[in-house]
């Protein structure tokens, strides 16, 4: 692995690669993936209320590879093509064995994401999981569940954030909202399901 940054101060590891792909192969990425998946809204339940986001979102991976998050239960859907070519060029990038992908598709600025961590169960203990962006530059933020330290940066179409290590544990993540961005954001979240 090349020689990046971790932008976390402690308690964890985040490495951001910018131009993972090119303007125009994220372009070409963002219209195919746009198309062809199956977008439907997340559901998610708070405080014993099933809730409905305005973000669109995707569960593809390896078959039987459920995963339970916000209190439910989700199938994944088979990968397509696209999606499987990028799954195993970022395999041999980072020498991983990721086997699924949940996907984000926010159409603008108004739809974001609140403070969570991905720490379940079916993640195992210190997950990976690499993050891949098209489209809109969106804020990006962490804040220690401890101390309360925050960091942001700024994700740009066609680049990579990677987590691992205790990240996880010690850390929160969120992608704020903001009026002031108009275009539509894909993110693609590639991990290892340890379950089925």
């Amino acid at each position: 692995m090349p020689e990046w940054i971790n932008i976390l101060p402690k308690d964890g590891e985040v490495y951001y690669l910018p131009d993972f792909f090119s303007k125009q192969e994220s372009e070409k990425l963002f219209a195919v993936l746009l198309n062809e998946i199956e977008w439907q809204q997340d559901e998610v339940m708070m405080f014993g209320k099933r809730i409905v986001t305005q973000r669109r979102m995707a569960w593809y991976g390896d078959e039987n590879k459920q995963y339970r998050y916000s209190g439910i239960l989700r199938t994944p859907k088979p990968w397509t093509r696209t999606l499987q070519e990028i799954q195993h060029l970022v395999n041999s990038t980072f020498q991983t064995s990721l086997n699924a992908c949940l996907m984000n598709l926010y159409r603008n600025g108004e739809e974001g994401m609140g403070w969570h961590s991905d720490d379940e169960p079916e993640l195992g203990k210190e997950p990976i999981i690499v993050s891949l962006s098209l489209g809109a530059q969106r804020a990006f933020d962490f804040k220690h569940k401890d101390l309360g330290n925050k960091q942001r940066i700024y994700i740009e179409d066609g680049s990579l954030l990677l987590m691992k290590g205790a990240t996880q544990k010690h850390w929160k993540h969120a992608l704020p909202k903001s009026k002031k961005v108009l275009n539509p954001r894909i993110n693609l979240t590639f991990r290892e399901i340890q379950n089925g």
